[in-house]
């Protein structure tokens, strides 16, 4: 490939509207450029890079038994009915009609769809299976940002598998694991497992693959000593016990005018937050709910989404929540309260002496018995755990990390079988439910998290396993004929070597060409010029390292490929010095 014929419309400044430094990146060194909100054209650079994520992912796949397919985006209502997603789903999903007034979908995600291909399956002497594809998804994302981290068009790779029974499930999902590892150590992408919620997907055990970078909108809960690591809307942690006043205190009321925070008690009446019940009111699936937690915690909302199983969850308006209980957000309280549901954390079992809202504006109550004085409908953990936190394993301090999530796993279960009438004989000719399970990985997403992990102040970095190109030929002087004779003959040999290579043959001026090798992010960079030729020698840098040395001419074809064949081999097992699919979060 020659450079001078390649549309790579690099650019010297930031646009303006670029947070993200992947996004950045990829804008300045010619790989994407935005139609519009959450949607980008890949440019050939761009199409290069994800061929090769796809390929990787493709090889191990392929590895474990998958077979690839490929399935409609475009989906009628019937089977996200079916599923019961179609509602779920809210305004994320794209709908349609087509001209006869059928209602459609652009697909999400394949769940409902591959589960009707699986329809076909009879026998257990079929299983098990694992099916995967590369398509385009849709999400009508409220806030698409940060370039090809949150977009509303994007390639998924989405893998399903079939199985009779829970431990061929469990195999499968094992399976996946460990592939996942695989191919983010491939990538170049410093990934590692996390428990995490498998929120409207449904199912059992959920695996979220995460990539640490201070642009990720996800937060990790992470143990250092033990390596516990989960995402924060699923962690959990050890809570210091606290010890009450002995004996059941006295209920009382007390005036506290222009309260209206847990600090504001805390610092006016002597309330610690620990000694405080803090109540928030929801509306789940539009019914009112008094969700209540102590005073010093915050609310993990995925967990109140998981303990209920509401599809619809919002916070109550000021005024939805006066109607219901007579005072306004400040002063709330469930003592007494017997016509909503109250949901509270695990953290409020067995407290007594505590303080909590009256329900009647600047009025608080002590005293509080929680067992005696408020009826609790459901119990659950609800809170966010926060730094520092005792580990839930070992007791050690927790971290909380920034991260990118870059693939998710689910234990599916029969969620999609039996809406689906997905039934097969098992050996004694009985009926059984297929199980099944989910796992995904969003490749343009990866491409981003791989910038976000390896980018410097010149521009990309690139593992070579992803790179566009392995190495850039560049001809200092491209006038003059012995020198561009020389830099065609070093590019063929590297063509002949199986090497993929552009030579950089415009006319530039030197320091231009270097910086859009630096910019576009290509492993190596080999440099022909009149001087070294002069001397019968090359110039071979790395683009990671800066590291350049001086190469004979007639060596530099198999010196560039044992460099490439050796890269790529040490940058399987790992990347910045970090073996991956270990118990150690990665730092950035």
């Amino acid at each position: 490939m020659r450079w001078s014929q390649m549309h790579i419309p690099t650019l010297r400044e930031t646009p303006a509207d670029a947070d993200a430094p992947s996004h950045r990146l990829l804008l300045r060194a010619g790989y994407v450029k935005q139609l519009m909100a959450g949607h980008y054209s890949l440019l050939p650079l761009a199409v290069r890079v994800r061929a090769k994520v796809m390929g990787i992912i493709r090889e191990e796949m392929n590895a474990i038994g998958a077979q690839e397919f490929l399935l409609p985006t475009l989906h009628p209502a019937e089977v996200w009915q079916r599923s019961g997603r179609w509602t779920i789903m809210g305004e994320e999903m794209f709908r349609l009609k087509d001209r006869k007034g059928a209602q459609l979908a652009l697909g999400m995600t394949h769940e409902e769809i591959f589960a009707t291909l699986a329809a076909d399956l009879s026998s257990y002497r079929q299983l098990p299976q694992i099916w995967y594809q590369f398509q385009t998804k849709f999400r009508d994302e409220p806030r698409p940002k940060a370039g090809l981290l949150r977009t509303r068009e994007f390639t998924m790779k989405d893998a399903y598998s079939f199985d009779l029974a829970s431990d061929g499930l469990d195999t499968a999902f094992e399976r996946q694991r460990a592939a996942y590892l695989r191919i983010f150590a491939r990538l170049g992408i410093p990934a590692i497992p996390v428990e995490a919620s498998s929120g409207t997907m449904g199912g059992s055990t959920s695996t979220e693959f995460m990539c640490p970078a201070e642009v990720g909108e996800d937060l990790v809960v992470h143990c250092p000593a033990c390596g516990y690591a989960a995402n924060i809307e699923k962690a959990t942690s050890r809570l210091s016990a606290l010890e009450d006043a002995s004996g059941a205190a006295e209920l009382e009321r007390f005036d506290t005018p222009g309260v209206r925070t847990i600090e504001d008690l805390a610092t006016g009446f002597g309330a610690a937050a620990e000694r405080q019940i803090k109540t928030l009111v929801y509306v789940l699936d539009e019914r009112l709910t008094l969700v209540l937690l102590r005073g010093d915690h915050a609310l993990a909302e995925q967990k109140l989404i998981d303990a209920t199983g509401a599809n619809a969850v919002r916070p109550a308006r000021p005024e939805e929540i006066q109607a219901a209980l007579g005072a306004l957000p400040g002063s709330l309280g469930a003592v007494g309260v017997s016509s909503l549901p109250v949901l509270a954390d695990e953290a409020l079992r067995g407290r007594r002496a505590m303080f909590t809202g009256a329900n009647v504006d600047g009025v608080h109550l002590r005293g509080v018995d929680v067992e005696r004085d408020i009826t609790v409908g459901q119990w659950a953990e609800l809170r966010e755990v926060a730094a520092g936190e005792p580990c839930v394993s070992c007791g050690a301090p927790l971290q909380v990390r920034k991260a990118i999530e870059v693939g998710h796993i689910f234990k599916l279960g029969y969620k999609y079988s039996e809406a689906f009438g997905l039934i097969v004989q098992d050996a004694a000719g009985a009926p059984v439910n297929l199980i099944m399970g989910s796992y995904g990985i969003g490749v343009e997403r990866a491409m981003a998290a791989a910038i976000e992990c390896h980018h410097d102040e010149k521009g990309i970095t690139w593992p070579l396993s992803i790179a566009p190109f392995a190495v850039a030929v560049v001809i200092a002087q491209p006038k003059d004929a012995e020198t561009a004779k020389a830099g065609e003959d070093v590019y063929r040999q590297l063509l002949a070597a199986g090497v993929e290579v552009i030579v950089d043959d415009r006319d530039e001026r030197l320091g231009v060409k270097f910086a859009d090798v630096e910019l576009v992010g290509i492993p190596l960079r080999v440099t022909v010029g009149k001087r070294g030729l002069a001397e019968g020698v090359v110039e071979l840098t790395s683009r990671a390292t800066g590291e350049t040395e001086r190469v004979p001419v007639g060596e530099i074809a198999e010196r560039v490929r044992k460099a490439v064949t050796s890269a790529t081999e040490l940058g399987a097992t790992f990347v910045g010095g970090t073996m991956l699919g270990g118990r150690a979060f990665p730092a950035y």
